[in-house]
């Protein structure tokens, strides 16, 4: 009885010792809380908010090993989703137009762009319709082109106009006047601006190619791989572009002709050039500038040590407002005509009529035949009181 009064005892002892540490903590919990004035929950919650940033720091390096999304994805998207909005986006789109896409910063020239290339692609949409539209050319039972009939002329193929213009392309680059445009200009052009230029060269080099008396084209200062190269093969093809009947080079034209032949023709100059020199190499740089940044071409030409002109637009035409700045096409034709005639007059004919008003002569003429109608009221009404007065008189 003895031993079992003092196990009892033991275990009462043993229970009790933990309920008594058990309150303590709890009692020293709420005292230190009251005493700090906080709330026991909260020290749970920020014991949570450590705990998720801790387990988020752990976390952090297994997610930055899953593949992200690239830029160019991220863009695709982008256009997708403006295009289910009913925005002006192009339907396809490549990945080249994705990497300009995503070197824009701003939400409205993303927009801008998009709308560009939306444009573009309906062009071309409507074009492949109307060929596809057209009507096509009646065929023989051996599906060859049916000839003309009842005529006495002779059909002149496509292909022998090819090659006469080949030959003449030909000629010109033995024989003909060299004209030059320096492409030196990539890092000063836009992608835009860029595809633009491309554009009108390949004008250039068809109108040219198209002329009677045709030059011999230099593209000066083509960098292989370049922003420019990498376009014109896009354009042309690699084939086409190897049998072109130009001359390509990364040399600058100093290095491909005596700098006292050569003439810079730029519009910042101060020399006019008031008459076509053919024993002159002509330099024209190729570049499209939309913010129009003045003295660009004018420095190359200086820091090459080239003599300076420009076309006498202000010596024949009227000028009304802008930049006097013409496409390469434009330059080509201006250049071509007053070669072929030396006449200025019918070479700035291929001047935007939108730019000026006419030539000086035009608009002299049209003054004096205004004035004249002017004029000729007052003679009417100066003969009509002679009469009334001649009337009067025999009254009288």
């Amino acid at each position: 009885m003895v031993f079992d009064v003092m196990f009892l005892r033991s275990c009462s002892l043993a229970v009790r010792a933990p309920v008594q540490t058990l309150l303590r903590s709890t009692v020293r919990s709420i005292s230190t809380s009251r005493t700090t004035g906080k709330d026991p929950d909260e020290e749970e919650k920020l014991d949570l908010d450590v705990w998720k940033t801790v387990m988020k720091t752990q976390a952090l390096p297994e997610s930055q090993s899953d593949p992200s999304p690239s830029a160019l994805d991220f863009n695709r998207e982008l256009v997708e989703m403006w295009h289910q909005a009913g925005k002006l986006v192009p339907k396809n789109i490549t990945d080249e137009q994705l990497q300009d896409l995503a070197a824009l910063t701003t939400k409205s020239a993303k927009k801008k762009f998009l709308k560009f290339l939306a444009i573009k692609e309906a062009h071309k949409i409507s074009k492949k319709e109307k060929r596809e539209n057209k009507p096509k050319p009646e065929r023989n039972a051996d599906g060859e082109e049916r000839e003309l009939r009842n005529t006495f002329l002779m059909k002149f193929w496509s292909g022998s106009m090819d090659r006469l213009q080949n030959w003449r392309a030909a000629q010109a680059m033995r024989f003909g006047q060299p004209l030059v445009y320096d492409m030196s200009y990539e890092r000063h052009m836009t992608r835009r601006e860029m595809e633009n230029a491309v554009s009108q060269l390949m004008e250039t080099e068809g109108f040219n190619r198209r002329s009677p008396d045709p030059f011999h084209l230099h593209f000066c200062g083509l960098t292989p791989g370049g922003a420019y190269h990498s376009e014109l093969l896009k354009r042309y093809g690699a084939e086409t572009w190897e049998r072109m009947l130009i001359t390509d080079t990364a040399s600058q034209p100093v290095d491909m002709f005596r700098r006292e032949d050569l003439v810079y023709l730029t519009a910042d100059s101060h020399t006019v050039l008031r008459q076509f020199d053919h024993r002159k190499v002509y330099v024209v740089g190729a570049i499209v500038d939309r913010s129009i940044q003045s003295g660009i071409s004018l420095a190359n030409a200086k820091r090459l040590q080239l003599a300076t002109a420009r076309l006498p637009l202000d010596e024949h035409l009227d000028w009304d407002s802008g930049a006097k700045n013409l496409t390469l096409d434009q330059m080509m034709r201006i250049l071509s005509t007053v070669k072929d005639t030396g006449d200025w007059k019918t070479a700035l004919e291929f001047v935007p009529k939108r730019k000026h008003c006419g030539f000086h002569q035009m608009r002299t003429g049209k003054t004096q035949s205004v004035r004249n109608e002017f004029a000729a009221p007052k003679n009417k009404t100066d003969g009509h009181k002679r009469e009334r007065k001649t009337w009067w008189e025999e009254e009288g």
